[in-house]
């Protein structure tokens, strides 16, 4: 597996595609930005992933990664675009991944390896081979329920299953799933993971791949849910919920995960609705815990709202909030699904706020935010008359909060 092609130069393509690189392979990352491949081809990273941009720089310099709007022939190829929602039902859209299994059909020969990354419903791997094999009827391709068969292309689902902040790391020291559509296409999967991951290569099939990374999701996500759903029981009942926590954390079987502003990123915040949207009967637990954390952000803002109202009776006629937070993890700059920008964007439209946004880890808005002011911590600390702590970044951390102000802390911080 001397040559692999990287659809996708996102939060996990690109890592991947380095990773490569670094360990030998020619990597041809593919993007359809142009900013992003022209960036990576001068030797630098167009998202904030620590450690990377050392990698991508080496790689680039020795010849061993490219960026290019267009794929090439080679022996793998790595798919990992987004794949969203499309509707108001969380129906997944596969659209990027068909018009990447248009675009690589062409390129395809007998023996070729195929891998899918995106995370993506059950049955997704089966609906790409589908398409490729549409474009491709002088080529075989493999069946799900004909494992043992021998097909001209091999075809996996191996999902990541990386932390933001630690992906370099974790890219090499976690255990895999590789799950084949047939017995050879897994272990044909398993040398090309083989070139960088020292994690255990846990061989399934490719359903159960898929269903794993859903559950992984599905799994946390219940259990923040019942931390959101915990401290939103000890507000009302005037109960500090960061205490009751550690206290009842003294149990030897008890591990409560920490309350926040909601649930964020392109997976927690996305995974468990893919099982949702093929089981609606079935996914009970799973539907109420994403009800859970998908409402958090309106209580937040209630609580925003509330001292509000109690500023406007002392006579402050627009009361000025600074948002703390607008990634949807700590020390990271990924804004995606994130509930501090849900947040952000609902007190912007509400003429009677003054608004001041904090995030250390980007330097312009996205577009939904465009009307707001992008400031310094230090000065919306002076200028806010309410400050929202809504994502725990190290430098808020570390800073001394003003106890004279209204402070309302969603991640404990304070």
């Amino acid at each position: 597996m001397k040559n692999i092609c990287v659809f996708g130069l996102g939060y996990i393509g690109l890592p991947t595609a380095a990773m490569f690189a670094h360990h030998g392979a020619n990597v041809i990352g593919v993007d359809v930005n142009q900013h992003a491949v022209d960036t990576i081809n001068q030797g630098k990273i167009h998202i904030v992933e620590p450690g990377l941009e050392a990698i991508v720089k080496q790689a680039v310099d020795n010849g061993k990664l490219k960026a290019s709007l267009t794929p090439v022939h080679s022996d793998a190829y790595l798919i990992a675009v987004p794949t969203p929602f499309k509707g108001n039902d969380h129906e997944p859209d596969l659209s990027y991944i068909h018009a990447v299994s248009k675009a690589l059909a062409p390129l395809l020969e007998k023996g070729d390896v195929v891998i899918l990354e995106s995370t993506s419903p059950v049955g997704a791997t089966e609906k790409m081979v589908e398409w490729l094999a549409e474009e491709r009827s002088d080529l075989t391709f493999p069946k799900y329920h004909e494992p043992e068969n021998e097909a001209d292309i091999f075809v996996a689902y191996c999902p990541e299953r990386v932390l933001p902040g630690k992906v370099v790391e974790e890219l090499i020291s976690n255990d895999r799933i590789i799950g084949g559509m047939t017995k050879e296409s897994t272990k044909k999967a398993q040398e090309v993971y083989r070139i960088f991951v020292e994690g255990e290569l846990l061989e399934t099939n490719s359903r159960t791949a898929e269903m794993a990374k859903l559950t992984e999701n599905a799994s946390r996500d219940v259990s923040i849910a019942f931390a959101n759903e915990l401290s939103i029981i000890s507000d009302k009942l005037d109960i500090n919920v960061w205490e009751l926590i550690e206290l009842a954390n003294h149990h030897p079987r008890v591990n409560i995960l920490q309350p926040g502003a909601g649930v964020g990123g392109h997976c927690i915040a996305v995974d468990p609705w893919f099982i949702v949207n093929q089981n609606p009967n079935e996914a009970k637990i799973i539907r109420a815990a994403r009800e859970i954390n998908d409402s958090k952000p309106d209580w937040v803002i209630g609580k925003i709202k509330a001292e509000v109202d109690k500023l406007k009776e002392i006579g402050i006629d627009k009361p000025t909030v600074a948002l703390l937070g607008l990634a949807f993890k700590p020390d990271i700059d990924d804004l995606r699904e994130s509930p501090a920008v849900n947040i952000a964007e609902k007190l912007l439209n509400n003429s009677a706020l003054g608004v001041l946004l904090v995030e250390p880890n980007i330097t312009t808005l996205p577009s939904k935010l465009e009307s707001g002011d992008l400031v310094e911590l230090s000065e919306a600390l002076e200028k806010a008359d309410i400050i929202t702590i809504l994502v725990g970044h190290a430098q808020f951390k570390h800073t001394s909060f003003n106890i004279d102000k209204v402070i309302i802390d969603a991640v404990g911080i304070v």
